[in-house]
């Protein structure tokens, strides 16, 4: 049993590392299909990774007070909705809200 358990908890770590390095390269990619500048996409980037620095501390409080299982459920569910948002996000501004969402849940 521990052994499932540890492999889905690897597995979330590698997903939150992953969402925040694989849009920078690409980033051209993203702001083309927003049609915005490759710059702007900085403000994404930027706010999904002050979400996450902000609300780091706040994740071990939530486990004690509402049980690391519950907690760590809900991340994985709004993560992967926040996620496909970001996927189907029509505007920057959709995206970095989205990222914004991921991050709290990341945390």
């Amino acid at each position: 049993m521990q052994r499932p358990l540890a492999l889905l908890v690897a597995a979330a770590f590698f997903m939150e590392i992953l969402d925040g390095t694989i849009i920078a390269p690409a980033a051209p990619h993203i702001a083309a299909d927003l049609g915005v500048a490759a710059v702007d996409i900085n403000v994404a980037i930027t706010a999904y990774v002050l979400t996450l620095a902000v609300l780091i501390p706040i994740s071990g409080w939530l486990a004690d007070r509402y049980g690391a299982r519950r907690v760590f459920t809900a991340a994985l569910v709004v993560f992967t909705v926040a996620s496909a948002i970001c996927a189907l996000a029509p505007s920057l501004p959709v995206l970095t809200a989205a990222g914004c969402c991921r991050a709290r849940a990341g945390r």
